[in-house]
């Protein structure tokens, strides 16, 4: 359901600035704009980045995959360069912008690999659109009984503040500067990769209008998540890898090995050294193995 208005996107910059300098690209879904990057060609892989993030969790697995395979990597809807509209943020309409910028890009079929709240997307596509989905990578994400497993202080808050996000954004403006290295630090198992080139980046990324409005959404529908698909993990039947960063404070591994556990014949990795973004922290290693379980 449409709430109203939506906030008008900024206009989109040519280039991805990260490692490398990517082209930029969009694509209208739904009446919205959805920011994302295509390189490489081959099979469909769709990297579908977490809560709060955007495209630039995946900057390691460009150029690494893009050798073998077509990789689509966009701003989800509420993220990043895509739009915000002022809509339910609910799991269902999420998958439905999903398969629809799928077919805006005329994919019937891809690889889906996501990260924490991403892997739930990818969760749900599984379980609700099996034959967009040719195999699944699931990396930190997302475990049944969210709650029980986050570690994380600060994205708890985020889930569960009951304030306006009118208030929440302006308080992000007057503190949230200061508050940033310290909620990265959640995130990332090794401080050292956090440079202010990366400080700069996240900074500007939680200043983009209407970010906070849907993050806040998204959160609010977290039982949703629980009720609709968390309790059919174990049927999933496609095949899986579950990727887990050893050092993991927002979903510490035993989430890792419990998701292992509910989705049958899944195979399992866990990565030292790395907290919840292995593919960022420990790009090789992650990298090596997403090419191994994709080789035919």
């Amino acid at each position: 359901m449409m709430l109203g208005s939506c906030t008008t996107a900024d206009p989109l910059p040519p280039w991805f600035d990260s490692i490398e300098r990517l082209p930029l690209n969009s694509i209208t879904v739904k009446g919205h704009r959805i920011a994302y990057l295509d390189q490489g060609q081959g099979p469909p892989v769709i990297l579908i980045h977490g809560f709060g993030g955007s495209m630039w969790q995946w900057e390691y697995q460009q150029a690494a995959l893009a050798g073998q395979f077509r990789v689509i990597t966009p701003d989800l809807l509420g993220a990043g360069l895509s739009d915000k509209p002022e809509i339910e943020y609910r799991p269902d309409q999420l998958m439905e912008f999903l398969t629809g910028f799928m077919d805006a890009l005329h994919i019937p079929q891809a690889v889906m690999i996501g990260n924490s709240m991403g892997a739930g997307l990818a969760i749900g596509l599984a379980l609700d659109y099996p034959t967009r989905v040719s195999a699944l990578i699931l990396i930190d994400g997302l475990p049944a009984r969210v709650m029980d497993h986050l570690g994380s202080p600060s994205l708890r808050r985020a889930l569960t503040t009951p304030a306006p996000s009118w208030i929440v954004s302006v308080g992000n403006w007057l503190f949230g500067g200061s508050l940033l290295e310290s909620t990265l630090r959640e995130f990332i198992h090794d401080p050292a990769l956090l440079t202010q080139a990366v400080l700069d980046r996240s900074n500007r990324n939680r200043q983009r209008p209407g970010l906070f409005r849907a993050l806040l959404t998204v959160g609010t529908n977290l039982p949703l998540w629980e009720r609709d698909f968390a309790p059919r993990i174990g049927t999933i039947t496609h095949r899986t890898l579950i990727i887990w960063g050893e050092e993991d404070r927002v979903f510490p591994i035993k989430a890792g090995d419990e998701l292992h556990q509910m989705i049958a014949r899944s195979q399992y990795i866990r990565v030292p050294n790395a907290g919840h973004i292995p593919q960022w922290e420990q790009p090789d290693v992650v990298n090596a193995k997403i090419l191994s379980f994709l080789q035919p």
